[in-house]
């Protein structure tokens, strides 16, 4: 078993949450088309949260993949989940993939996945 899969396993984790959070805060713009419970403050102040969690988990993931990856392992693992990203949304309920709710679970299993990339490895 090569030394590297944990690695690979957990960036290509973060790399498929952070499409899914791609997607679903796509939804959100340009802001007439946010549903109700995203338009006030509240809800502005999770997406513009959730967004800098997760760049700052997708930049951290990126960054210890280059540290510890080879680079074709990096780029076939990233490369194969952002090909999967767009139909996995599809199961999920509309109140999840529209709402607030995904936002959250796409961005803070970016981040936990990160944080475990850099601590537990």
């Amino acid at each position: 078993m090569l030394p590297y899969w944990p690695h690979l396993l957990l960036f290509m984790g973060v790399v498929l949450l952070t499409a899914l959070y791609g997607l679903t805060a796509s939804g959100h713009f340009p802001p007439e088309f946010r549903g109700e419970k995203v338009k006030g403050r509240a809800g502005a102040a999770v997406l513009w949260g959730s967004m800098l969690a997760t760049c700052v988990a997708a930049a951290a993931a990126l960054v210890r993949a280059w540290a510890e990856l080879p680079w074709y392992a990096t780029v076939i693992g990233g490369g194969a989940v952002l090909l999967f990203a767009p139909l996995l949304p599809q199961p999920f309920p509309d109140n999840v993939v529209n709402g607030r709710w995904g936002l959250i679970i796409f961005s803070a299993g970016a981040a936990v996945l990160a944080g475990v990339m850099w601590m537990a490895l």
